[in-house]
């Protein structure tokens, strides 16, 4: 094992406590809220989802490139490989597409009630769980052709031109077949990024029309509400555009190194961190806001009053 690569691990091995720790907590934090009536909110149970997915795709990535680099030499069975790349394929579209959903449904909901978008309102809480019912269908379902091309690799050696991972390579592969299913998710990722793109820039828009009419408002109670709504649609907005920075980044790096004649070190690193950067990052931006951390605060307070309520009224 070399310096290089046990630094590299450690570094891996840290962002995987990091983001574990991060996503975990708010995880359990969404759960509680949820089945608490006067505090749970529709947009909870997408932030939910997307802490589940955080948590997956760490799992399905970061933790095979931790072994990697400590040289922990477990040869994947194919099933197991399969089921590895898989997963992580699937969790990493259903990142994309939870991001997507969360920010249009913040764009619907600080749309004005005279907007064309105002009919969507009363049925944006019904609409969730079908959206990400929908959703893991059509990736899981959208990544099944990669399956038939996955092998496990017998030893460490890098096949040149083929898709590979630390304990997997692709076989030979049929040219239509691969063609179909990079052009599916090319189309995709280009129309959900557009999709993404129009609702940020949207609420935006929103954003500056309301500071501009509110600038004279003294009123405490809107003050109050507006500067709620301003920060969760401040808190999506830096979430989209971490999502983005980090999802084409790597897309990039992903295709630069299919074209390199042999495996890079330094890429694989780089590969890994900018992979797992999103769902590492993505809990601590939620943390920022300062009503998230009030809402943590009340729930452990009403958790705290539920197990010991001698306590709380002695």
């Amino acid at each position: 094992m070399f310096p290089r690569d046990l630094i590299s691990g450690f570094f891996l091995l840290s962002e995987v406590f990091i983001g574990l720790m991060g996503n975990l907590l708010l995880f359990i934090l969404y759960i509680y809220i949820l089945f608490q009536p006067h505090q749970k909110k529709p947009v909870d149970m997408i932030f939910t989802h997307l802490m589940l997915v955080n948590v997956l795709s760490i799992v399905f990535k970061l933790i095979p490139d931790v072994m990697k680099f400590f040289a922990v030499r477990l040869l994947f069975q194919d099933v197991a490989c399969k089921a590895v790349l898989y997963a992580y394929s699937v969790t990493r579209g259903l990142s994309l597409c939870t991001i997507l959903l969360l920010s249009v449904f913040q764009a619907i909901t600080v749309s004005s009630n005279h907007s064309k978008w105002a009919w969507l309102k009363s049925k944006l809480e019904s609409c969730i769980f079908p959206s990400l019912l929908f959703i893991w269908i059509i990736n899981s379902f959208l990544y099944l052709p990669m399956v038939e091309n996955i092998k496990g690799r017998i030893n460490f050696t890098v096949v040149a031109s083929r898709y590979s991972q630390i304990y997997c390579q692709s076989s030979q592969v049929r040219y239509h077949s691969t063609l179909s299913l990079v052009t599916a998710l090319i189309i995709r990722d280009i129309l959900f990024v557009f999709l993404m793109m129009w609702s940020s820039l949207y609420m935006v828009s929103l954003l500056f029309r309301h500071n501009r009419r509110t600038q004279h408002v003294h009123s405490f109670s809107v003050s109050l509400h507006a500067s709620s709504e301003k920060r969760a649609t401040h808190s999506i907005l830096l979430l989209v555009g971490f999502f983005m920075f980090f999802y084409w980044s790597n897309t990039f790096v992903t295709f630069y190194s299919l074209y390199q004649p042999k495996s890079s070190p330094v890429l694989d690193l780089i590969s890994g961190v900018l992979s797992s950067g999103y769902p590492t990052v993505c809990p601590y931006v939620l943390l920022n806001n300062r009503k998230l951390i009030s809402k943590f605060i009340s729930s452990f307070s009403d958790f705290k009053c539920t197990f010991f309520t001698r306590g709380c009224h002695g």
